[in-house]
């Protein structure tokens, strides 16, 4: 029994340099664990600007964004970003209190690093919150337009492809929109394609003018997949079969 009691002391002595989390320990590992969480859903194989991941990762509920460095995710190392992320915990004892912390946390976001990293604790910058303008949205093809002003030609008869290009000039599309028009068989084929970053599908739209009947229309997802061949004049000529 003595020496049951003797070791008592030594348990506690051993409980407080460190066997138990304290409260702001543990709220720490949360604030981490937080910042991890941001990093994997920054994750993506586009690329993008430093900026644009500096805006993504600001537009997350609770996540400040201190530094940003590296112009893009696929230049380099990639972009590093320095955040600032909240936690919350109990305190140990027998009164348990809720501490809450803020602490500071870098990651960075490039094609190389491993899904789901853990974020490095790092030291806070100085200065407020970084702010980012929103992304410019991509043009927009006037796909309602196009169908309302393209021209119908009558069984038996044949499109005009100078007569479909006047319809696509009068449209005063954005010049950064892909225009590709080709005639077969009586028939004209038009594609319309917005800028694409190869990763992600491209909200290309297709229409065909031919005798009894026009038509306009987009792609299956899959099929506006780089690669797919979804968005190219032949497709708006000889569409693909629907995928399964």
């Amino acid at each position: 029994m003595r020496r049951l009691l003797l070791l008592a002391p030594v348990l506690l002595a051993s409980t407080a340099c460190g066997l138990v989390k304290s409260g702001d320990e543990k709220a720490t590992d949360v604030a981490r664990a937080e910042a991890t969480t941001v990093g994997k859903r920054l994750d993506s194989q586009r690329p993008r600007t430093g900026d644009e991941v500096g805006y993504a990762a600001s537009a997350m509920d609770g996540v400040e964004v201190l530094r940003v460095t590296g112009t893009g995710t696929h230049d380099g190392k990639g972009v590093e970003l320095i955040i600032r992320t909240t936690g919350s915990a109990l305190e140990s004892g027998l009164d348990p209190q809720t501490v809450t912390v803020r602490r500071c946390f870098s990651l960075r976001v490039s094609p190389s690093v491993e899904w789901g990293e853990e974020a490095r604790d790092v030291d806070c910058p100085d200065g407020p919150p970084l702010r980012f303008a929103p992304p410019p949205e991509p043009p927009q093809v006037p796909a309602e337009a196009l169908m309302e002003k393209l021209p119908r030609v009558p069984d038996g008869g044949h499109a005009d492809e100078a007569e479909v290009r006047r319809v696509l000039a009068s449209l005063d599309m954005d010049p950064a929109i892909t225009t590709q028009v080709k005639t077969e068989d009586g028939r004209v084929g038009i594609l319309l394609s917005p800028p694409s970053d190869h990763h992600s599908p491209t909200d290309c739209v297709l229409a065909v003018v031919g005798p009894g009947g026009t038509d306009v229309w987009m792609p299956p997802r899959i099929q506006r997949m780089p690669g797919e061949g979804g968005c190219s004049v032949n497709n708006a000529l000889h569409p693909l079969p629907p995928p399964h």
